[in-house]
């Protein structure tokens, strides 16, 4: 993803591969202090069996479990903690100063309702239990704007068949993007599943950010350099529910 990296050195990842860097910069002595100390207590550990309930992840009780992919510097993701202490939030970064920066503010504001995960997107919901969560985001991923690497688009078939079975009935999946051709190309390839029903019914819904949106630089950046954001929201349906 590149929500919040302005360098361009922000690792690229298709639904099952990273291309690119995981670091940039060379961290600061207390975040690389925090990697080694915060991140291991509050990583999801891949090598144990899920939870039968995603909540019990939590050192404080939580009613629902959202997850973002991709969280960047983690404006969005910190924000929407502090804005719903009782919603449990799970964040995926496999780029090291994005998760250095999370977790800077994670101490800073002492949140108790944020797991991460430090790694492979496709690792972590390969993971996760079927119909648990209540909302997944994906905002500003890499557009891979070569036809020739299309293929590396987090967005596929098979991605969002993934999303569809770890989404409950009733969940959402929400997509941001400044670039044109990566809106279209989320918004027909979702659609054309039975899983997911696409919520907008003005222009305005997908002009206008959602109530609650946090911007990030990415996208303050976007916008001062001409490109307008497309906001998606799908909701998973009953009917398309996957059988485990």
């Amino acid at each position: 993803m590149h929500s919040d990296d302005l360098s361009g050195d922000h690792p690229h990842r298709s639904s099952g591969a990273f291309f690119g860097r995981r670091k940039g910069k060379k961290l600061r002595q207390h975040q690389s202090d925090l990697i080694e100390t915060l991140l291991p207590r509050l990583a999801v550990d891949l090598t144990q069996p899920p939870p039968a309930r995603l909540e019990s992840l939590f050192a404080v009780p939580v009613d629902l479990v959202r997850l973002e992919i991709g969280f960047g510097g983690g404006e969005h993701l910190i924000a929407e903690a502090e804005r719903h202490p009782s919603s449990g939030f799970i964040g995926i970064e496999p780029f090291v100063n994005g998760m250095a920066k999370a977790l800077a503010a994670i101490e800073h504001k002492q949140l108790r309702n944020v797991r991460l995960y430090h790694g492979d997107a496709t690792d972590l919901i390969g993971w996760l239990p079927e119909s648990q969560l209540a909302r997944i985001d994906l905002l500003y991923p890499d557009p891979w704007p070569k036809r020739r690497h299309w293929k590396r688009r987090f967005v596929q078939e098979k991605s969002i068949a993934d999303l569809a079975r770890i989404l409950r009935p009733g969940g959402e999946f929400r997509f941001a993007s400044d670039i044109a051709h990566y809106a279209a190309w989320t918004l027909r390839r979702v659609t054309a599943t039975a899983e997911f029903t696409w919520t907008a019914e003005r222009a305005d819904d997908w002009r206008k950010p959602w109530p609650g949106f946090e911007s990030t630089r990415y996208e303050a950046k976007a916008k001062r350099e001409g490109r307008a954001p497309c906001y998606l929201i799908f909701r998973r349906t009953d009917a398309g529910r996957l059988k485990a």
